[in-house]
């Protein structure tokens, strides 16, 4: 895949959409962990959540913090696809707003929603659960950095395939939101491909995310623990 970006159109074609990513990601991590600590004590604070727990958790966070930064994912969406040339993120909302409207911007909620949350809340399960099961002197560990990192991924593999379907359907819709609705795209990536459709870029995605994740997690992690506050 990297290489057919490189032949078709040039090598920093493979930096498309940095820009709306750091936009997106660096408030959205924010209000997720901010949101996941606010949830959590109010909820949990006397004990440690179970496995249905951990997954509306991480579900409900989640689904917060995607909705306050969906129109940077539509517009981070739009920039990889290659079919606009937006010069900046601003410029980009500019535009959308002035010839689709505001709804332009929350285009693929549905699908970013069945995406996002239940990744966030599969992977808070896994995470946990796997945390839990080990010895609390590996987890407490000078390793506990290592420990969680080898965790995140864990949670963040598993995540990844089980929500990979809900985002190939986002990104059919938020690169053409006139053209689809959900239903729609789901039709339309069976009827082309079958069920293997649905797991096109599973790979880079899987990757990219498990890593993210994995990397946001432990840096939390750690940042709790310098402040003694209980993660």
């Amino acid at each position: 895949m990297p290489n057919q970006v490189i032949k078709t159109e040039k090598f920093f074609s493979l930096w498309k959409g940095v820009s709306p990513s750091f936009v997106r990601c660096i408030p959205g991590v924010g209000i997720y962990f901010s949101t996941f600590y606010s949830l959590k004590q109010h909820f949990f604070q006397d004990r440690a959540p179970n496995a249905g727990e951990a997954v509306l958790l991480g579900a409900g966070a989640r689904s917060v913090a995607g909705v306050c930064m969906l129109p940077f994912t539509v517009i981070k969406t739009r920039f990889e696809s290659g079919c606009y040339n937006y010069g900046s993120v601003v410029g980009a909302l500019k535009s959308m707003y002035q010839t689709e409207g505001v709804r332009a911007l929350y285009s693929g909620l549905t699908a970013t929603l069945l995406r996002d949350a239940p990744f966030s809340g599969i992977y808070v399960m896994f995470y946990s659960q796997t945390k839990r099961s080990l010895p609390h002197e590996v987890a407490s560990s000078p390793y506990a950095p290592l420990v969680n990192f080898s965790c995140g991924v864990i949670a963040g593999v598993m995540a990844s395939l089980a929500t990979q379907p809900a985002d190939v359907v986002k990104t059919h819709i938020q690169v053409s939101p006139s053209h689809w609705r959900t239903v729609d795209a789901i039709h339309y990536i069976y009827t082309e491909n079958g069920v293997r459709g649905f797991f096109r870029g599973a790979v880079p995605r899987s990757l990219r995310r498990t890593l993210m994740a994995a990397m946001a997690w432990t840096v939390y992690e750690q940042l709790m623990a310098k402040m003694g506050l209980k993660s």
